[in-house]
């Protein structure tokens, strides 16, 4: 790989790490049910004032035993009782084995349980076919959660699993930082609404509806700016009076040099731009800085570009506004299953899939068409490969992978 001078545009790592010292997370909180709270973020940690489980229990349907009891080969044991899931049995007795079921309390005396594939059972009297070890086919209380164990500090951000755990300690509720409030501004005389017949020179506003949907992942508060013209005394005065009541402003169209392009005049008007133009392919006019004080993002028209500059520059910024003290995707590497010649000054980043050989071992294959007016090329895409500014690329190479999982999130 062939690495060349510094680029005239902004590099991504240099806007956002701009960016992101510039921004303060919220300070308020609110408590939520534990079922709306994916995606959210902890503003309290979340500790443990029991053991999960809360008791030593099965593991299997069984035979509840003493150990000591089975050393010798095939034994026959008395069944002194039955135990299912949420009963308390008796005592154990020695020379005596418990029906069990997988979830019961193990009665005391019992430290094993031998599962009932290796049980003869005769009316009320078993023979255990393999000897057990104490502790074998149980799960001891504590053993997934301790009490007093602190399971997420604040600024975690909530996954589905983690819901479940916090539900095992029979939390309802969590503390977390406010939801974001963000005003979603589209911009575009041709634009017009799914559902609307379209008229000569008109298209669907379909950026709406894919950052709409990238942002309920945050489960943000979306105020709908609805489509404004290309007009630049509309598109300040939109700006104007969205940033009296968000968090942000997102804006999508209108960043560029043309003469219908009105969004970055209007974000000068009536505040500061602190960044245009990135280093980066798809996405170079993108926008950020404030608009009387309100964090502002102006995302490219095409639809392509406005998706990876959203979960590149404005996924990241959104996380360290809302506390979240992990901000960016996990990424890897997979070889190249394609050659390409020297990029230019941008780095950029391949919509592609992930693909196995006949040894199955995986590597990235490039959508064919990379337009970045080309949305189809996003949902027939597993995630984005990477090169970097003035770099060819071999057969083989080693790349930087961003799965969608990671990045959709």
């Amino acid at each position: 790989m062939t690495q060349q001078p510094k680029s005239a545009l902004t590099p991504i790592d240099q806007a956002l790490d701009r960016l992101l010292a510039s921004l303060r997370p919220i300070e308020e909180r609110e408590t939520v049910p534990i079922l709306g709270a994916r995606g959210r973020i902890l503003a309290a940690a979340i500790e443990a004032a029991m053991d999960v489980p809360p008791h030593d229990n099965s593991a299997m349907d069984g035979y509840a035993v003493r150990a000591l009891d089975t050393a010798d080969a095939e034994v026959t044991l008395r069944v002194g009782q039955r135990i299912a899931a949420g009963q308390i049995g008796d005592p154990l007795r020695t020379g005596e084995a418990a029906r069990i079921f997988t979830g019961a309390p193990m009665p005391d005396g019992a430290d094993a349980v031998v599962m009932q594939e290796n049980c003869s059972v005769s009316g009320e009297r078993v023979t255990i076919l393999q000897s057990v070890e104490p502790g074998e086919n149980l799960r001891r209380a504590g053993e997934d959660i301790k009490t007093g164990a602190t399971l997420f500090e604040a600024g975690h951000r909530l996954r589905s699993q983690d819901i479940g755990l916090i539900a095992s300690l029979g939390i309802a509720e969590v503390t977390l930082t406010r939801r974001l409030r963000i005003a979603l501004m589209t911009t575009g005389d041709e634009l017009v609404q799914p559902g609307t017949k379209l008229k000569p020179g008109q298209i669907y506003n379909s950026n709406f509806y894919s950052l709409s949907s990238l942002l309920q992942a945050f489960d943000a508060e979306i105020v709908d700016l609805g489509v404004v013209g290309d007009d630049f005394e509309s598109t300040r005065q939109a700006l104007a009076a969205a940033a009296k009541s968000v968090d942000c402003i997102i804006s999508t169209g209108g960043v560029s040099v043309g003469e219908e392009d009105h969004v970055r005049a209007a974000v000068e008007a009536e505040g500061s731009l602190d960044l245009w133009k990135l280093a980066i392919k798809p996405g170079k006019p993108l926008a950020a800085g404030k608009v009387r004080g309100t964090q502002f993002f102006g995302l490219p028209g095409n639809p392509v570009s406005a998706i990876i500059t959203f979960v590149l520059i404005v996924r990241p910024c959104l996380l360290r506004m809302s506390g979240c003290d992990s901000l960016m995707p996990a990424s890897f590497y997979l070889p190249a299953a394609f050659a390409r010649p020297e990029s230019g000054q941008r780095q950029e980043y391949l919509r592609v899939t992930v693909q196995a050989g006949e040894d199955s071992k995986q590597s990235l294959l490039p959508f064919n068409n990379q337009s970045s007016g080309v949305g189809s090329s996003l949902s027939g895409a597993d995630g984005l490969a990477i090169i970097p500014a003035y770099t060819s690329v071999a057969m083989g190479d080693s790349l930087e992978y961003l799965p969608f999982s990671e990045l959709l999130y």
